[in-house]
């Protein structure tokens, strides 16, 4: 099992997507994925619960599998795995996060062939963005959440708006969030009351909508901030247009003026 003195080696406990390459009579060498070829082994009595007459019944060539590593021996360069310490919910959630992260880098490409970066580039702007949000899929799904997500994460540059609008295309995240801002100045007698209902009024625009919240927030006067969380654009914009329009309706009863920003 082949390695170089200056790869990167796995962690003991890790989970790896791995590839089954060789099948022996006491165990099977994996490949293992996003490791540059290195390989591991899985000794018989790792593969499954119990005895083992035939490896084979258990695992194939080509097969692709999630192994536990169990033991790193980098002075004699050989990576122990486990199949059998690996749970059915692990091993889902494991594939699950390779596919993820292999959906990402497939996004990344096609957004530097619109933009035009070489893979140098790429990667190393992935990388950023990895270092940023902890998974390069990670941060393609606040993407999808949120339009502002890479500027607040102190992105710039026009590509920004290339990679946001392919998440938002191809990742279906577990809730959006938008954003809106409120110029609210009253000049009677009303003062801070009327400001208060209006408020109150965008915020309950959303209640009893299942899965949709409206906060607003103090920004500094005359400034407030309108923050709304929905399971998809459609429904988050649908109560701000609600929320908006709320909060016009009470201004036009008071002495005072309104500037609406979608941000």
């Amino acid at each position: 099992m082949a390695m170089d003195e200056d790869s990167d080696w796995p962690e003991e406990g890790d989970l790896l997507i791995c590839t089954v390459k060789d099948i022996k009579q006491n165990g099977a060498y994996l490949t293992l994925d996003g490791f540059d070829g290195q390989e591991g082994f899985v000794f018989v009595g790792e593969i499954a619960a119990g005895w083992v007459k035939n490896i084979r019944a258990h695992v194939r060539e080509g097969q692709r599998v999630v192994a536990k590593v169990i033991q790193v021996k980098k002075d004699r360069k050989r990576v122990e795995l486990s199949l059998k310490s690996v749970s059915e919910e692990r091993r889902r959630e494991t594939v699950q996060s390779w596919k993820n992260e292999d959906r990402a880098n497939q996004i990344m490409r096609v957004a530097s062939e619109r933009i035009g970066w070489d893979e140098g580039k790429t990667s190393a702007v992935s990388g950023e963005m990895i270092e940023s949000f902890g998974t390069l899929y990670g941060a393609l799904e606040e993407c999808a959440i949120s339009e502002t997500a890479l500027s607040d994460a102190g992105f710039e540059g026009d590509w920004i708006e290339v990679v946001t609008s392919l998440a938002v295309e191809n990742i279906v995240p577990p809730f959006v969030e938008i954003r809106g801002t409120l110029d609210i100045q009253v000049w009677g007698e009303e003062g801070v009351y009327a400001i208060r209902d209006a408020l109150l009024d965008a915020e309950a625009c959303a209640e009893g909508i299942e899965d949709v919240t409206l906060t607003c927030h103090y920004d500094g006067a005359p400034n407030y901030r309108v923050d709304i969380r929905a399971p998809d654009y459609q429904a988050a914009e649908s109560v701000w247009v609600a929320a908006t329009s709320a909060v016009e309706e009470r201004m036009s009863s008071v002495d005072g003026s309104l500037s609406i920003e979608r941000t």
